[in-house]
């Protein structure tokens, strides 16, 4: 079995799509209230609850294979507030690497590293924060590469995520894990032009993984909504006009189509300030828009249900949160309502660690194993 380390843990997640393959031997967050959803659904013998800046080299245990860190976004991401890796919080990267620095002065370095966070980390400080990113892993004597994986390839939610994936030096790559140059499925231009700007002694480190399209068919809007939710309520029929009223004529018109249908459509409600106006803009292909740690209430997603004239609307329940999260019926989730949409916003998507895992990560560590598989190209 291998091991691994999971900082910025939250609710598990990674550890969720890792799955049986793999035994977490650390895990961490900064956050009790995630610490308590963490240790509720995984113990809490591995688990330290605390700023990874008080984490200690000893503190971690032996050599783990992999260390998977999906650091703070909160600075990165388009919709912050641009401070990116100088920023309080995405800033807690750095508490991360000076352990990863540690480990590798100790002869423990994990062999393989992932790096996840939002897409606005390619483009953040005109590109800047993700060469830091580049050459902390570069100088550390990791081989890496960046694929872009949208969670919609898995369940229904729009969630596109960056994964840097690290691998030692020492080690030897498959040749079936590389490609010659980028793939347009995993390498949109943003991660060619944060691959372009690298320095070129930094740029010689860099990989274009190759893996596969996910073949597994991908469940609805429809399939994940329970009829009669637990922990939300629906709207009284004045909070569903009101809720129509902030829409636009484009938005508006959806619903309107949506009760010429003679079946059930549903929908999903994100509001937005639009020059100073708060918004709501309505989706029914089947997919929810990201999940995001509600800020003031504005982020949090709704749901409408169109069945001919009668339209109904509420939020979206902490259940279906996790089904979009791509979590098992079995993961226990906070009682309040804002703890377990702040868990699944910050989370990460279990089937997109899960497919990484399968054909990267594994793949990798299985090759360095024993001198009789593939033919290997040396990091």
């Amino acid at each position: 079995m291998k091991t691994f380390y999971e900082f910025f843990a939250g609710g598990g997640m990674a550890r969720a799509g890792l799955g049986a393959d793999w035994s977490c031997v650390f895990a961490n967050d900064i956050s009790a209230k995630k610490g308590q959803a963490y240790a509720i659904n995984w113990g809490a013998d591995d688990l330290h609850v605390g700023d990874i800046f008080d984490i200690r080299v000893p503190d971690l245990p032996g050599q783990a294979d992999l260390a998977w860190a999906s650091f703070p976004c909160q600075d990165l991401s388009l919709a912050g507030n641009g401070l990116g890796l100088d920023g309080e919080r995405s800033g807690a990267f750095w508490g991360f690497w000076r352990l990863i620095a540690g480990l590798g002065k100790v002869g423990r370095k994990p062999k393989l590293i992932v790096l996840e966070n939002v897409y606005g980390t390619l483009t953040s400080h005109d590109g800047k924060d993700f060469e830091q990113i580049a050459q902390a892993l570069a100088g550390e004597g990791y081989t890496f590469g960046a694929v872009v994986i949208d969670a919609v390839h898995f369940v229904p939610q729009s969630r596109p995520r960056l994964f840097i994936i690290g691998i030692d030096d020492a080690l030897s790559i498959p040749d079936h894990l590389l490609a010659q140059t980028a793939a347009a499925a995993w390498h949109p231009a943003a991660v060619i032009r944060a691959h372009n700007r690298l320095a070129q002694a930094v740029r010689s480190k860099w990989r274009w993984w190759q893996l596969p399209m996910p073949t597994q068919r991908v469940q609805t809007l429809d399939d994940i909504i329970e009829p009669e939710p637990h922990g939300v309520s629906w709207h009284s029929a004045e909070e569903t006009e009101k809720i129509l009223n902030m829409m636009t004529a484009l938005h508006r018109r959806k619903a309107i189509e949506a009760q010429r249908h003679h079946t059930v459509q549903v929908g999903t409600i994100y509001k937005r300030t639009r020059l100073g106006v708060q918004r709501a803009e309505l989706r029914f292909d089947g997919v929810a828009g990201c999940l995001r740690t509600p800020a003031g209430g504005s982020s949090r997603q709704s749901i409408m249900v169109v069945d001919g004239p009668q339209v109904r609307t509420r939020l979206i329940s902490p259940r279906e949160m996790a089904r979009l999260m791509g979590l098992p019926e079995t993961y226990r989730l906070p009682d309040r309502y804002n703890d377990a949409y702040h868990l699944m916003g910050d989370g990460i998507v279990a089937p997109v660690v899960a497919h990484l895992g399968q054909h990267v990560l594994l793949p990798m560590l299985r090759a360095n194993e024993t001198s009789s598989g593939a033919r290997c190209r040396v990091a």
